[in-house]
């Protein structure tokens, strides 16, 4: 959004920047912000610090409102376990719950002997019924419930068109409105390959591709969430994007193991909401000793303070939680990370470094820096270019002006 603040921030940073470092016959725009002096730079962080410290900030949570995160036994019937996470999505909304949230692969025993055979299609979306029996049920869940269901997720098969034997997988979440249409779906953008000597080995790349876009999801009674699957959480980049597009959760359907669990389930939660001053939701499968692979449990709702508002233990249940907005902004209001950020000296985060990646019509693979004066492509995700696939990674940086500065 181009605001009065942000407009007058790019003139007076344009007009600085060609003033102190060129002469006024140059295109000052083309030096990066990171190689300008120091004291230039200097000056730019403080003047911008005021601009941004003065400008009020947007609520972004409207209005309070009761999350839920089902902590869910599924086995290898998939009828049985979509039949089941309806019985448990109504227990949750009966209980008050107005956002609700299923674990990772909790239509299916998780690990990649399972993927491609419980995998469902997708796109054109929507699917058939029988192409994605799983999409129906999570609609009509949050249909009937009249609920924002964060759908955990599922397999996706992907099936490239006019050939029936090119198929790509990929571990999708779902995210349905009260009206029981899509609201929008997350492709697990970093997946789980770890080999921790005598404890686990998983490659979930020797079958599964990953997404490209970070997914935000607009509540029309609330505000904006982010949704996330389970290995995305180690990585702290796409959880302060996130942040930084306003939302005022991140959800994380997930799967940690019993290794990886409790060493770093709840501190990742933690630390994510530390980062961001946001409220975590993180959801995982019940454990099941039985199953080849077997799931931590623990799921947990985090405040924007880092502290654990409820966590269950290991067995099937519901776990929920109380999300205030007032919450959010005292925290960012005591300790006011989002203005005393120095991007004048994290040049490995802040340069153009980050890449848009172009397909175009003839397939050729074209890397580019983030076009980032261009608010329509700076806001964009996952599109399409002709008739193949294009993925634009969201900027990093808090808006258009700010990322035109470090070009």
């Amino acid at each position: 959004m181009r605001t009065t603040t942000s407009r007058t921030l790019r003139i007076f940073t344009n007009s600085l920047i060609a003033g102190f470092t060129r002469p006024k016959s140059s295109t000052y725009h083309h030096q990066p912000f990171f190689t300008l002096p120091t004291a230039t730079r200097q000056l730019l962080h403080s003047q911008t610090r005021k601009m941004a410290s003065s400008n009020k900030h947007p609520i972004l949570l409207k209005k309070s409102v009761k999350l839920a995160c089902i902590q869910l036994a599924s086995g290898a019937d998939k009828s049985a376990n979509l039949s089941h996470a309806a019985d448990k999505v109504r227990e949750a909304a009966s209980g008050g719950a107005n956002i609700v949230v299923l674990p990772e692969c909790f239509n299916s025993p998780y690990g990649c002997d399972f993927f491609p055979s419980y995998a469902e299609q997708l796109l054109p979306s929507p699917p058939t019924a029988e192409q994605s029996p799983s999409f129906h049920a999570l609609s009509a869940m949050a249909r009937d419930n009249g609920i924002y269901l964060v759908g955990g997720s599922i397999p996706e098969v992907a099936i490239e068109e006019g050939t029936e034997d090119k198929k790509t997988y990929y571990n999708t979440s779902l995210i349905f409105g009260p009206d029981g249409k899509l609201l929008a779906s997350h492709r697990k953008v970093h997946l789980f390959d770890i080999d921790i000597p005598g404890k686990i080995k998983f490659k979930e790349s020797d079958v599964l591709s990953p997404g490209n876009s970070v997914t935000l999801v607009d509540l029309p009674d609330y505000g904006r969430i982010a949704v996330a699957i389970c290995y995305d959480i180690r990585f702290p980049e796409l959880a302060m994007i996130a942040a930084r597009k306003g939302c005022f959760a991140l959800v994380y359907p997930g799967a940690f193991n019993t290794t990886t669990g409790p060493l770093h389930w709840r501190l990742q939660g933690q630390a994510r909401a530390m980062d961001n001053q946001i409220y975590v939701a993180l959801c995982s499968p019940a454990r099941d000793l039985s199953a080849g692979y077997h799931a931590y449990g623990h799921s947990l709702i985090v405040d924007p303070m880092a502290q654990v508002l409820v966590e269950a233990e290991e067995s099937e249940t519901i776990v929920s939680a109380e999300l205030d907005g007032a919450k959010i902004e005292e925290a960012r209001s005591g300790i006011p990370l989002r203005d005393q950020r120095r991007f004048d000296i994290y040049p490995d985060v802040s340069q153009a470094k980050f890449l848009a990646r172009r397909v175009t019509h003839e397939g050729d693979v074209s890397r580019t820096p983030f076009p980032c004066a261009d608010a329509a492509i700076f806001d964009r995700g996952q599109t399409h270019f002709g008739n193949s696939p294009t993925y634009v990674d969201f900027c990093p940086f808090p808006s258009p002006e700010i990322c035109a500065m470090q070009f």
